[in-house]
């Protein structure tokens, strides 16, 4: 067998290879390596994406792997989300070639989850989450920054409140392709679906 015909993606545990593969963009990838791209859609189907970042992946309370970012519940993702769960992610990792997508179920993170992810951002980053209505029209940007400062002064240095509709999602996976740039566009793609007991089974794709 040539190493042009040989598997660059094994058959393996995906949320072991997802690790692997995240560590070597971290060490590469020169901005933001846990950008993502989340697809969600309304309850009748009509689909948007953005681009959003990953703040946590592996297993959680009941061993589970899933894939965690955060977000205001009342923006349009929160809506399409509270309508309808079930959303993709899309990992494009321009370095390394490569790119992992994930289809699954979101579950919103525990309010303790919430809070401890809330509070270890930079108190700016706060204070913005905090005075934004995400997604709903704006006059000017003017009148945003006066919201935040306006909230900067009511505090003060006290403790910034987490916002009741700021929270976070995880999703866990019930697909995941990992998709390796060949030459000639002989690219490499392997899928891996996760049946009803937990176990995960995985075929080649043509590319």
């Amino acid at each position: 067998m040539t190493d042009a015909a040989a598997d660059a993606i094994p058959h393996t545990d995906p949320l072991g290879l997802f690790d692997a593969w995240f560590a070597e963009a971290q060490a590469s990838e020169p901005n933001d390596p846990n950008a993502m791209a989340l697809a969600t859609a309304t309850s009748d189907g009509m689909p948007s994406v953005r681009m959003v970042l990953l703040k946590g992946h592996g297993a959680h309370g009941d061993g589970e792997g899933g894939f965690v970012f955060y977000t205001n519940a009342q923006s349009r993702k929160g809506g399409e989300i509270a309508a309808n769960p079930h959303a993709a992610l899309l990992f494009h990792w321009k370095s390394l070639r490569r790119q992992i997508r994930i289809e699954g179920l979101l579950e919103e993170v525990t309010v303790a989850e919430a809070d401890a992810y809330f509070h270890s951002r930079g108190r700016e980053s706060q204070l913005g989450s905090a005075a934004s209505d995400q997604s709903r029209p704006l006059d000017s940007r003017r009148t945003y920054m006066d919201k935040v400062e306006e909230l900067r002064a009511w505090i003060g240095d006290g403790e910034i409140p987490r916002p009741p509709h700021w929270t976070g999602f995880r999703l866990a996976p019930s697909r995941m392709e990992f998709w390796q740039d060949r030459a000639a566009r002989l690219h490499e793609r392997r899928q891996f679906n996760r049946a009803a007991d937990g176990s995960w089974s995985s075929c080649l794709l043509y590319p």
